[in-house]
């Protein structure tokens, strides 16, 4: 009878235990989804995508469609930063025709997407591209947005030339607000984002991390300029606060 209860009361606490483990997994994935869908990046830059978020145990899968490969790569990025996310299997498909890497159609879109994570320079900014050559037209603020602009362009990977024809006025407006509080994944996601498209500087080694908007960067730099150069393009983007580079030069 001892033996037949301590049975019972064993199986019964184990049951107990997957069972609050099932419901904690279950919280986990919930705030997970939550998460995604309420982020910066998904809120901004990815509202008008048709995405669809299923975390199971950690394990987020991305279904539906996006305008752009770049959007794609964006929600993968953003989601991998959200804490307790194990894996992300990206299936979201690409919409109408693709551009082909280093068309000009790709290009503009590329380039785009650098202006629109970078705060210290236009996001009204239209981009024409023929052959490899990036014209700016829209307004600048002052001749120093206008010249980053043009900075920012030209290390675009594939871009072979940049003719910036600016207005500069006071009266630019601003689509983002000074301050504004940007989650720490959108932030990652970013950062990510830009050290990819830019030239001088690379995603592939460099490690990126966000707490309450301070950036860690570590991993390796081929020298000093773009040591420093990372540096400088993770501290212009859009919800940064500082940047620690521990970067190393090999």
């Amino acid at each position: 009878m001892k033996a037949l209860s301590f049975t019972t009361i064993m199986v019964t606490a184990v049951s107990l235990l997957a069972l609050s483990g099932s419901v904690h997994a279950s919280k986990t994935d919930n705030r997970i989804e939550s998460s995604a869908k309420q982020s910066y990046v998904f809120k901004t830059y990815l509202k008008t995508d048709d995405i669809k978020i299923k975390s199971s145990d950690g394990v987020v899968t991305l279904t539906g469609s996006v305008s752009e490969d770049s959007h794609k790569t964006l929600a993968q990025e953003t989601v991998m930063g959200l804490p307790g996310v194990k894996k992300v299997n990206n299936l979201l498909e690409v919409k109408g025709e693709q551009s082909t890497a280093t068309s000009d159609a790709w290009l503009t879109s590329k380039v785009k997407t650098i202006l629109l994570f970078h705060r210290n320079v236009s996001t009204m900014t239209e981009v024409d591209t023929k052959e490899g050559i990036v014209t700016l037209h829209g307004n600048a603020g002052s001749l120093a947005e206008k010249d980053l602009t043009t900075e920012y362009v030209k290390d675009v990977e594939g871009v072979k030339g940049v003719t910036n024809e600016m207005t500069v006025t006071k009266t630019v407006k601003k689509t983002r607000t000074a301050g504004e509080k940007i989650d720490d994944a959108s932030i990652t996601a970013q950062v990510k984002m830009s050290l990819l498209y830019h030239r001088s500087t690379s995603a592939l080694n460099t490690s990126v991390t966000t707490k309450n908007g301070i950036v860690t960067l570590s991993g390796k730099a081929s020298n000093a300029a773009e040591l420093k150069l990372t540096s400088k393009y993770a501290n212009d983007v859009n919800g940064v606060k500082d940047v620690k580079n521990r970067m190393v030069i090999e």
